[in-house]
């Protein structure tokens, strides 16, 4: 029997998994610092207060350039800025690495590789609703939200078996491939007419701007984020340097356990959303 699937369903899957592909490699290089931190300590290059340091400088760096591409996305093709910011950030992510003995290469190189990887989230996610349907998208950002989570273990699994060094370029030479590849896939997708740009034409809402954003709940939304955040970037980040320095364990197997942890973590994007679906009835503020 022949299952027939939609060409909107066909674009979706597509677009959604080359999406979650490129959101992968981000966070398999935003969690790789963490993973390789038990084995940066123990060769002399940095203590715990230079990794804290260069982790600050990152996610500095990733704010602020989450809200700058964020406005230059709206301007500049999604396929650009996506392919562009994957690889920018592959070379400056090797970079760190090869200077690393140079503090001032070194702390300038991982600022920018937070910079370049905010390139990637919001125009993803810009064309993802402009070219699927409301269904479509809501699962393609399971798929991307499943993905960034499943970072964690990927980094974990490369963390145990090479050098830190290795790791780093391992998720340098992810970024710079998967960039190039996605680059000629999205072009491909554009002269089949799957993707097209500006489709989306936000409705005109009486008391925007300010007013708007307290109507949908900004505030809370922020608490919340600022609190999940808390965890996924700061306590997870500790967690194979807690494993190795107050537990006792080797680096490869801290780096391990801290895969099966985060595997764990992988699975609330699915959890989470079942939940909400069907034990919350899609009620936002319960489910928070």
């Amino acid at each position: 029997m022949k299952i027939s699937i939609r060409p909107a369903a066909k674009t979706a899957i597509v677009l959604g998994t080359l999406c979650s592909i490129c959101y992968l490699a981000v966070y398999f290089a935003r969690n790789i610092l963490s993973t390789v931190t038990p084995q940066m300590i123990e060769s002399g290059l940095f203590d715990e207060n230079g990794i804290g340091a260069l982790s600050s400088v990152f996610f500095i760096t990733y704010a602020i350039g989450q809200l700058i591409n964020g406005l230059i996305g709206d301007k500049v093709k999604a396929k650009y800025m996506i392919c562009l910011g994957l690889v920018l950030s592959g070379v400056c992510n090797l970079t760190f690495s090869l200077f690393a003995a140079n503090w001032t290469v070194a702390y300038i190189a991982y600022a920018l590789t937070g910079f370049f990887l905010s390139m990637i989230y919001a125009p993803m996610a810009k064309m993802v609703t402009e070219n699927t349907e409301p269904i479509h998208a809501t699962r393609c950002s399971i798929a991307y939200s499943f993905a960034s989570y499943f970072g964690s273990p990927v980094a974990g699994v490369v963390a145990a078996f090479v050098s830190w060094q290795g790791g780093f370029g391992a998720s340098s030479g992810s970024l710079v491939l998967i960039g190039v590849i996605a680059f000629v896939l999205f072009s491909v997708m554009e002269k089949r007419g799957q993707i097209c740009y500006g489709q989306f034409k936000p409705p005109a809402e009486k008391g925007g701007g300010i007013k708007l954003l307290l109507r949908r709940q900004i505030i809370t939304f922020t608490l919340v984020a600022l609190l999940t955040g808390v965890v996924r970037t700061t306590v997870v980040f500790w967690m194979p340097t807690y494993f190795v320095q107050y537990l006792g364990f080797s680096e490869e197997h801290s780096a391990l356990i801290f895969t099966v942890a985060t595997l764990v973590i992988c699975i609330n994007a699915f959890l989470a959303v079942y939940l909400y679906e069907k034990l919350f009835r899609r009620n936002m503020n319960l489910a928070a």
